[in-house]
């Protein structure tokens, strides 16, 4: 596959992470909870690539079982843990908020990436980093009068988002060389929605689905802000560099943020937008550093900083 083109689907499923918010707000006003939107989602998400890849590729359901923590990696530690707290922080303060925060992912991926694969911390790493944290402080009200716009319980939440949502790319990044794309999703889906479904006592609950208009929202964000985004992202993941794949996916911001205050009139005060500055010049100071190459050894990857690695 081409770079441009491998570039070009990193974008797009990207972009189709920015637009899950407007189908999860959607599906709030019917009486769900975060738990049980990510119920939802990951379920029918399995139950979709499964019935598909059992009539046309069930050859591509073939895995080792010793690759089996890496699917319950990718499906509960990050997939489930990582949308139920972005979920939440939607629910409970904004969509614009809530995307901000998750961007303190780059602090968490850096840091792994020091102990994990013995990255250094360059000067521009810890400028990046200091960037996100100092936006995501602007974001979050504690700069500068440190009277926080946002509920601590909230805003650990939000962190927690962004270190669950880094874990994607790193787990992801040694079974893409074994499987295709839709078979990382699939078995991922399937891990997280069987731990999921038991918790949230979402079968309890059926009636919910009654109404016509919950199947429409609900399938949107499976087809749209979940399979295609997740399918898509891991094929460019497949053929770049994690750290490039993850660097590409910050477009998600920018449509998510859009979606917020355009759809569903979020207000940001002038410190909330100067703190989304800072952020976003954090990505652009990591994409127009000097990176060194990455080695073809697990050890190696990633060789830079990932301002966000995932999702969603």
């Amino acid at each position: 596959m081409e770079k441009g083109r491998a570039y070009a689907m990193t974008i797009a499923g990207a972009s189709f992470w920015g637009m899950t918010g407007l189908f999860v707000q959607k599906l709030y006003t019917f009486g769900f909870t975060p738990l049980e939107v990510v119920t939802v989602r990951m379920t029918l998400s399995a139950f979709l690539l499964f019935a598909v890849l059992l009539a046309i590729r069930s050859y591509q359901l073939h895995i080792y079982f010793r690759d089996i923590p890496h699917f319950i990696g990718l499906g509960v530690v990050s997939i489930a843990l990582f949308n139920w707290c972005y979920f939440t922080v939607m629910d409970e303060a904004s969509l614009s908020i809530a995307v901000v925060l998750l961007y303190t992912s780059p602090v968490f991926v850096a840091l792994m990436s020091r102990f994990i694969f013995k990255e250094p911390l360059t000067k521009n790493k810890l400028i990046a980093i200091s960037l996100t944290l100092a936006g995501c402080a602007f974001v979050a009200g504690l700069l500068p009068g440190g009277a926080a716009a946002v509920e601590p319980g909230i805003l650990m939440l939000g962190l927690a988002s962004g270190f669950f949502c880094g874990i994607y790319s790193v787990i992801g990044k040694f079974v893409s060389r074994k499987y295709s794309s839709i078979t990382i999703t699939a078995y991922s889906m399937l891990c997280g929605s069987l731990v999921l479904l038991p918790m949230s006592g979402l079968h309890t609950r059926l009636y919910l689905f009654q109404e016509w208009e919950v199947w429409i929202w609900a399938l949107g964000s499976v087809l749209v802000s979940t399979i295609l985004a997740y399918i898509l992202y891991t094929a460019g993941l497949k053929h770049i560099e994690a750290g490039k794949a993850a660097i590409l996916s910050t477009v998600e911001p920018i449509v998510a943020i859009l979606v917020g205050v355009l759809i569903f009139r979020d207000v940001l005060t002038g410190w909330q937008l100067l703190g989304i500055i800072l952020v976003l010049s954090s990505v652009l100071l990591a994409i127009f550093s000097k990176r060194r190459k990455f080695s073809r050894t697990p050890k190696a990857v990633p060789a830079e900083f990932t301002p966000v690695s995932y999702k969603k």
